[in-house]
C-alpha cells in the first residue's frame, strides 16, 4: 500500500474536495485535524491539517501553489474517466495543474486541490502497453 501524506490548511474542506472525486473518508483514521481517503484497496491520502503534519517532521512546509513538492499521477481506465475526474476536482474548489497531454495512446489532465497539491489523472491505451 502507499499512503501520500498532504499538510492542509483545512481537513473539512479539503475532505469535501476529495470526496468529491469519489474517494472515500475512512473513519477509523480520521479526526478533525486528520482525513483519510481512500483512493482504492492500495493507495489512501492522508490529508493532515498543518500543526498535525509538524508533529511527524520540523521542516518547513511548502506552498503547494508555489513550490512544485510532489506529483501523484493516479491511472484512469478511460479518457472518459480523466475527463469527468479532472470536471468534478475543478467543481470541488480545484484548479488547472498544467496543460492537458495528449499523445494518442496516453492522456493525461493535472489538478491541484485547494492547497496546490497536485493530482494527476492518466489514462494509457493498454493495447499500447501490451506491445
Amino acid at each position: 500500500m502507499i499512503f501520500p501524506n498532504f499538510p492542509v490548511k483545512d481537513v473539512a474542506a479539503s475532505t469535501t474536495f476529495y470526496e468529491a472525486l469519489g474517494f472515500t473518508k475512512n473513519p477509523q483514521f480520521s479526526d478533525e485535524r486528520t482525513a483519510s481517503m481512500v483512493v482504492d484497496e492500495h493507495i489512501v491520502i492522508m490529508l493532515l491539517e498543518e500543526s498535525r503534519w509538524k508533529e511527524f517532521t520540523p521542516k518547513t512546509i511548502p506552498d503547494a501553489r508555489t513550490t512544485a513538492e510532489v506529483m501523484i499521477a493516479l491511472s484512469a481506465e478511460s479518457k472518459e474517466e480523466v475527463d469527468d475526474l479532472y470536471a468534478r476536482g475543478l467543481a470541488a474548489g480545484g484548479s488547472e495543474g498544467g496543460a492537458p497531454q495528449d499523445h494518442g495512446f496516453m492522456m493525461s489532465k493535472s489538478l491541484q486541490d485547494p492547497d496546490g497539491h497536485t493530482i494527476e489523472f492518466v489514462w494509457m491505451d493498454p493495447t499500447f502497453v501490451q506491445e
